[in-house]
């Protein structure tokens, strides 16, 4: 989730190994997974005496189909359309320039963050410690979370996420990655969860979630 949307400063916080997904802040199609490790990591999995069970998960392969000193291997057969989607992600990203991104991504979530909190909803998660592409809303109390979800996408086209485990039905997970971090999708947010909360009961205050957020927008920024 944090690839391309905050910093990952691998090397200079001594991360081993990480692994990431195209699908989120890339915003490319799912099925491809960027991993970065060192070579403490990777001595580690050259030294593995335990067997890996899943031939697509051994990494130690993996190593061997990429090349390097040793001869190279065959493992799996690479989705070239996929690595075409990634590369055009890359070059527009490139284009914009990751502190641009990591900045628009952090100004999207404070105005939508702004908006939530003038309508009454709190955060699952601490201020210090929340990752600015992925929002989890707590579920006001009485309302059917799921009947909500249905109808953002019935009447706006608005997908929003469960809570999973034992946070299912007690929150939402608000995405805001990658080219859909932007200010019309904030406000289209903002503006649609008012209405379909208000509508169904909600002990939500109403009529000043979008200006709360616009109120962040008119502050500048990315």
């Amino acid at each position: 989730t944090s690839l391309g949307g905050t910093p990952v400063k691998v090397d200079e916080w001594g991360i081993d190994a990480i692994y990431s997904g195209t699908q989120k802040c890339l915003s490319c199609p799912p099925g491809l997974s960027p991993v970065s490790f060192n070579e403490r990591a990777a001595n580690v999995i050259r030294t593995r005496k335990t067997k890996v069970q899943s031939w697509f998960l051994d990494l130690q392969l993996v190593m061997s189909y990429w090349g390097g000193e040793a001869k190279r291997t065959y493992h799996h057969t690479a989705p070239i359309n996929l690595l075409y989607a990634l590369h055009e992600s890359l070059v527009m990203l490139k284009e914009e320039g990751i502190e641009r991104a990591w900045s628009r991504h952090a100004h999207n979530h404070r105005a939508l963050r702004a908006g939530f909190e003038a309508m009454g909803l709190s955060f699952v998660v601490p201020e210090n410690d929340r990752l600015p592409q992925l929002n989890a809303i707590s579920v006001p109390e009485g309302v059917d979370e799921a009947q909500v979800r249905a109808r953002l996408l019935r009447d706006y086209s608005l997908e929003i996420g469960a809570g999973l485990g034992a946070m299912a039905g007690k929150i939402w997970r608000v995405g805001l990655m990658g080219q859909s971090s932007c200010m019309k999708n904030v406000l289209l947010c903002l503006s649609a969860m008012e209405s379909t909360l208000s509508a169904m009961g909600a002990p939500i205050r109403t009529g000043v979630a979008v200006a709360a957020a616009q109120e962040v927008f008119a502050q500048g920024g990315k």
